[in-house]
């Protein structure tokens, strides 16, 4: 209810369970409960909110004036759906905790979500419900004051990988030459021996122009850099280069550096510490943002994890390969532990673009388009869209020029 009325809505709300208060205010006023008191707006619950624990839930998706709804209530009820606890069901990610099949990496499928089977998933219907909610409301109660916001987006530079060939040291640099050889990659040969004596600049080597980029669109962004010791995910630069702590003071001098936990560190809470705590030495100040590697979030023991390790805001909320809004909303929230009972302090910053979702789409109008489409639904709402690109992908210039269809992603956000 927080989340609706204060966060994406601007308005302050109290609560009580006492019949004689809630007769005696006089201000707008709602029930949230099987039955109405009075002639008030009445919200009949769904018995979600007052349930313990996780259990099954069966789930009828209709339809509210053109947006998708479930946990219908019927027809006495002001909206003809509980509102609050389907927003409750997509926020505190309640299908992830029912039985169902994670991939590799331990992640959710897309595929196993209720947005994705019932094709609302690049729709944030938490906030749509929310602004449908506000117009009943000001049609019952003329003056009601709110809040109003303003659309934001910020861009969100993943660096699992600094470089492609430079700063690697000789074995490494060595090793990679020979598995290129034996796969005959001659491009890549030539990129790595051209890096190599300085001839070509690296590949993922795009910082000074992605920085210029980001000051000509006036774009916020955040560079996410991992800073871990090397394992069979995890294949950045290795932590002691002298030359990779000067990429990220210099980065670190523009724009907010955060950390990219490894997957290494993914359940080991010790080493989550200490590559937050390496990091916060290089740059010389506090890293409270951070994203798991390859967005995997085990709910509720990811963000337990981080909340032990002193983050505060964490941007792993959203899928890889498929666009949209896992948890429904394009406003940040603050995560609600189920198991617990109780809201952590810890704010999730839900992105609904990623790059690798994008690279699904075969020409770069249509992606345009694309992201266009989302993007209208988030400033409908005025929320925040935020887009996630790797340095990698962006490096990548076999099968499209990334970094030029990303700098016509965010010329479209600054227009």
């Amino acid at each position: 209810m927080r989340h609706i009325f204060v966060n994406i809505l601007g308005i302050e709300l109290d609560f009580t369970t006492k019949v004689e208060e809630f007769i005696r205010h006089t201000g707008p006023k709602i029930t949230y409960t099987k039955q109405p008191l009075q002639n008030e707006f009445f919200i009949r619950s769904n018995d979600l909110l007052f349930e313990q624990g996780i259990n099954d839930v069966q789930i009828s998706v209709g339809d509210w004036e053109g947006i998708p709804s479930f946990f219908s209530n019927g027809e006495r009820s002001n909206v003809p759906f509980d509102i609050f606890a389907a927003s409750f069901f997509l926020l505190a990610r309640y299908e992830e905790y029912l039985p169902h099949v994670k991939d590799i990496h331990g992640r959710f499928s897309p595929k196993d979500s209720i947005a994705y089977q019932n094709d609302f998933l690049q729709k944030p219907v938490v906030d749509l419900w929310a602004y449908k909610l506000l117009a009943a409301l000001k049609e019952r109660f003329e003056g009601l004051e709110h809040a109003a916001r303003a659309y934001d987006y910020i861009s969100v530079i993943d660096v699992a990988t600094s470089h492609c060939y430079a700063n690697r040291g000789f074995v490494r640099g060595f090793a990679g030459l020979v598995m290129d050889l034996g796969t005959l990659k001659l491009k890549r040969v030539y990129e790595r021996m051209a890096v190599r004596f300085k001839r070509l600049k690296d590949p993922y080597d795009n910082f000074e122009a992605l920085i210029a980029m980001h000051k000509k669109y006036q774009v916020k962004c955040n560079f996410f850099f991992q800073f871990a010791d090397y394992s069979k995910y995890d294949k950045n630069v290795s932590t002691n280069s002298m030359k990779f702590k000067s990429l990220i003071k210099y980065v670190a001098d523009y724009v907010p550096v955060s950390l990219a936990a490894s997957y290494s560190s993914f359940s080991n809470l010790d080493l989550l510490k200490k590559e937050k705590s390496n990091l916060e030495v290089v740059i010389n100040r506090p890293v409270n943002n951070s994203k798991m590697r390859y967005n995997r979030v085990d709910v509720p023991e990811t963000y337990r994890n981080l909340i032990a390790a002193e983050f505060t805001d964490d941007y792993t909320m959203g899928y890889t390969f498929e666009l949209g809004f896992r948890a429904g909303t394009c406003t940040p929230f603050q995560f609600y532990d189920i198991p617990l009972e109780v809201k952590q302090p810890i704010k999730v910053h839900p992105f609904a673009i990623h790059d690798y979702a994008l690279s699904k789409i075969k020409k770069d109008d249509a992606v345009l388009q694309q992201v266009k489409r989302i993007q209208e639904d988030v400033e409908y709402v005025n929320g925040r869209l935020i887009t996630m690109f790797t340095n990698e992908l962006l490096g990548n210039k076999d099968e499209r020029n990334w970094l030029k269809l990303y700098e016509e992603i965010i010329k479209q956000q600054h227009v």
